[in-house]
């Protein structure tokens, strides 16, 4: 499962980060009530998300630190499953990262690398950290994720292209170093790309194909690609549904072996995650806060999943 939480940040003022929205004399009020019920909520939508069986390993970005992630696996009814966590704080301006979840009993890493992306010409640019874990599936098959959130559109898409590009290179880059040790590795890349399948970042510079060439190995397959046509996609903007949050897998991944099957992917889009849109029609994602009016709500995007047969072995 990959889940961008918007926004889940504990409630203290850290003076390294520009996270003074979230605290409890801003604008939004911020507070432990508040934060508790998001991360009840959150938990909840990860357990509905695997049907009454949580995910084995959990994506997640825009998590403040490691606190929050700490209240979020400790909450019933995760709890029970007894999640792990992989975190680093990362760059980010707004003190936001990445991580990863993961159910110890089926996935057990063994090797994790934060890997920066940076501007040869800008210093000052700062962003969040690729997290790379590789790690054992199921005590049979090694499996390498990636957890991505790349720099957002703010700003304009023009004038932030150049920055996913960057994102897309430092990830390639990870991917070859990666294939340099482990020749046919079975690749997960997670996240919020913030573009989509179809735009250069993912389908020239990552080179993530719509589809799997049977005859060529190697290759990266966007399993994302399907989703373009629905109704619903992972973030709304206006009238406009679009997929940023994608599973991009090697085609090593793919082939499935006497350890794991390959399923499907598919976008989380359950009903109590949405509400009616009245100003542009249909519905959008339920959010915690509309401006500033808080409303208890989930986030933004809608989570997506990537579904996959355990076999005996």
């Amino acid at each position: 499962m990959f889940y961008n939480t918007e926004n889940l940040f504990d409630t203290e003022n850290d003076s390294l980060t520009n996270d003074e929205e979230f605290t409890p004399d801003a604008n939004r009020h911020w507070n432990q009530a508040r934060l508790h019920s998001k991360a009840e909520r959150l938990a909840k939508v990860i357990l509905a998300a695997g049907k009454w069986n949580a995910p084995l390993v959990i994506g997640l970005c825009e998590v403040e630190d490691l606190n929050v992630l700490e209240l979020l696996t400790r909450n019933e009814p995760l709890a029970r499953f007894h999640y792990k966590i992989v975190h680093k704080d990362s760059p980010d301006s707004r003190g936001i990262d990445v991580a990863l979840l993961y159910r110890p009993e089926y996935f057990r890493p063994f090797d994790y690398q934060a890997i920066p992306v940076t501007d040869a010409k800008d210093k000052s640019f700062k962003t969040r950290d690729v997290l790379r874990i590789s790690g054992v599936l199921n005590d049979c098959d090694t499996l390498h994720i990636f957890v991505n959130h790349w720099p957002s559109r703010y700003g304009g898409i023009m004038e932030t292209l150049r920055y996913r590009g960057l994102a897309a290179e430092t990830l390639r880059n990870s991917i070859q170093d990666l294939f340099g040790r482990y020749p046919k590795a079975k690749i997960i890349c997670m996240g919020d790309f913030n573009d989509t399948p179809s735009d250069d970042s993912l389908a020239k510079i990552l080179e993530a194909k719509e589809l799997d060439n049977p005859k060529l190995e190697g290759e990266l397959v966007n399993l994302s690609f399907g989703w373009i046509s629905n109704e619903i996609q992972t973030i709304k903007s206006k009238f406009s549904w679009e997929v940023f949050d994608q599973f991009i897998v090697s085609d090593y991944f793919l082939q499935g072996n006497n350890c794991f099957k390959f399923q499907k992917a598919e976008i989380f889009k359950a009903g109590f995650l949405l509400e009616p849109d009245s100003k542009f029609g249909g519905v959008k994602p339920k959010r915690t806060y509309v401006g500033f009016k808080y409303q208890e709500g989930f986030s933004d995007h809608l989570p997506v999943l990537l579904r996959v047969q355990l076999q005996n072995h």
